[in-house]
């Protein structure tokens, strides 16, 4: 699934499929450096890919969590994601406990390419320290850091 790609010459100029569909920075999620996004209310969390990610990964088939319960510290590998040509580790961006992985994802990977910050979430999982996530990037700064 390719939504648009932007071929820079000397004049850069820039074409876009018929589809295209401008990528998303929600300004209330912090972001890691390793494509992941975060959501946290209370000492709870809700983690996934960023739009960025799943455009890089393509068309996604396959996500592999098998951690719940389990606790990670800050940039663990907590999973995998496969797309059609690659498989991507899944970077857990704040230590904690991972208490639920969603069930939407077994049936319809695909919903990380379709809604990577609603219905494609990966996990929810409990903080240890939620101060950890304020030095996460914010929206703006990821925004930066992908060229966008």
């Amino acid at each position: 699934m390719v939504y648009g790609r932007c071929y820079a010459d000397y004049y850069k100029i820039c074409y876009f499929y018929p589809n295209f569909k401008k990528m998303q920075f929600p300004e209330n999620l912090k972001y890691t450096k390793d494509h992941e996004w975060i959501l946290l209310e209370g000492n709870t969390a809700t983690v996934g890919v960023t739009d960025f990610a799943q455009r890089e990964l393509g068309d996604i088939v396959f996500v592999d969590i098998s951690s719940v319960g389990k606790s990670f510290g800050a940039n663990d590998v907590f999973g995998t994601v496969e797309a059609v040509k690659t498989v991507s580790d899944l970077y857990l961006p704040v230590a904690g406990t991972i208490n639920e992985v969603n069930p939407g994802l077994d049936g319809t990977p695909e919903s990380v390419n379709q809604d990577p910050y609603g219905a494609g979430w990966m996990i929810k999982m409990t903080v240890d320290n939620t101060a950890d996530v304020d030095a996460l990037l914010d929206a703006a700064a990821y925004k930066a850091l992908v060229g966008e």
